[in-house]
């Protein structure tokens, strides 16, 4: 069988790659260095045209298998990583046959759990990102998704404002279904519970967890926060009819996490006067599509949040409360966010995507104001932030200039 490559590739010189090598002893002038978490398959990240892509090692089956549920993830939008084609039919210089690959794009500014612990992790730090954790399984579910193998190992972290976001980034043993059963969704449970336990002790043999960190404790922790998430998103509500209001109280609860409720199922309970309410189509990113549509900025959902804040402070701070929204956001992108971020040296923005930087920047000005008694301005907050935190941070970007 001949090389082939299949798929969604945007650069022909995908296909020129070193395909009759095994991938662990492809040449480092094709590859880039980034963090990367623990695989049971070997995988490299190589750099064309400005672009980087994670290549997988894999059986042809599993490759092609992977392949099409990250497609079928990306089209219903879910957190994963985007996948870009499948090479089969590769042998090697004496004709004998290799593993297949999987091609996907590296998600930027994303890290592996291990390079978010690289030094010794505070509570809050692995907090935050458990909770993201907790809040991708959940999405995954409920676009039907059984994963299978649930842990950190397995995800990406993104930086949103002062939480974090989680993609997939292996779908090797997931299933996709129109609807996940309750046993299905029990059972990917418990595999969570039992990988992130193992991973918190490998952390905690690493010396890599703070003393006050329990690892069983930590992994019965995110299944708690999954089934409170879950019921929040999905359970029956009862009440008076005189009591509507809750309903009402119950959207915003449900837009506060992060979610839209495209609509409700209200049902008469049997023999008495109450109403037994449930969202029943439950989308996530509210402040991300509210952002997109008034800003064309397209951010985390913290971020997004945290931008709609400013947002707002701005509208009321120049007497715009009654002017149409587009109008207000469009001067507010003119006149605030671009050029706080065009503030910033062009060589120093690569560390961290936009959005990012300029939560940063608000964090920065509030703890210079509470210092001065008094609102320094975002002009002296982007010098001071620039010149005394940004300039040591790490460049998070993946995508690497030539040199």
């Amino acid at each position: 069988m001949p090389l082939q490559l299949t798929g969604t590739p945007s650069d022909p010189d995908l296909i020129r790659l070193p395909w009759d090598v095994p991938l662990e002893r492809w040449p480092d002038h094709h590859l880039v260095s980034l963090p990367r978490g623990i695989s049971r398959h070997v995988v490299r990240f190589a750099r064309l045209s400005g672009r980087v892509y994670a290549i997988k090692e894999i059986s042809e089956y599993y490759a092609k298998r992977e392949y099409r549920l990250l497609w079928d993830l990306n089209r219903l939008d879910a957190p994963s990583v985007e996948p870009v084609a499948v090479v089969t039919g590769r042998t090697d210089a004496n004709g004998d046959p290799l593993d297949s690959a999987l091609v996907t794009q590296h998600l930027q500014f994303s890290l592996p759990y291990r390079a978010v612990m690289s030094g010794t992790v505070r509570p809050e730090t692995l907090t935050r990102l458990l909770d993201a954790l907790a809040v991708l399984l959940v999405r995954l579910h409920l676009t039907g998704f059984y994963w299978g193998d649930c842990s950190l190992s397995n995800v990406l972290f993104r930086r949103d404002a002062g939480s974090f976001a989680a993609y997939l980034v292996d779908a090797e043993t997931g299933e996709l279904h129109p609807m996940i059963s309750e046993g299905q969704r029990l059972h990917d449970i418990d595999l969570a519970h039992v990988n992130l336990f193992g991973e918190m002790l490998d952390l905690q043999a690493g010396g890599l967890l703070h003393a006050s960190i329990d690892p069983e404790e930590v992994a019965d922790s995110v299944c708690a926060r999954y089934h409170r998430l879950w019921g929040e998103l999905t359970s029956d509500e009862i009440i008076d009819e005189v009591d509507w209001h809750r309903v009402d109280q119950r959207i915003r609860r449900l837009n506060d996490l992060g979610f839209d409720v495209a609509e409700m199922m209200v049902r008469r309970k049997a023999g008495t006067g109450r109403l037994v309410v449930r969202p029943k189509v439950v989308d996530a990113g509210h402040h991300q599509r509210r952002l997109l549509r008034l800003t064309g900025l397209d951010v985390e959902e913290n971020q997004a949040r945290r931008l709609l804040n400013d947002l707002d402070a701005f509208r009321v701070a120049r007497g715009l409360r009654h002017e149409d929204e587009a109008i207000v956001a469009h001067r507010w992108l003119a006149e605030v966010f671009q050029p706080t971020v065009e503030a910033v040296p062009a060589e120093m923005r690569r560390k961290l995507e936009p959005a990012q930087l300029f939560h940063e920047v608000l964090d920065h000005r509030w703890f210079m104001s509470e210092k001065a008694g008094q609102d320094v301005g975002l002009p002296a907050s982007v010098a001071s932030y620039v010149k005394n935190v940004l300039v040591h941070k790490p460049d998070e970007k993946a995508l690497i200039s030539e040199e």
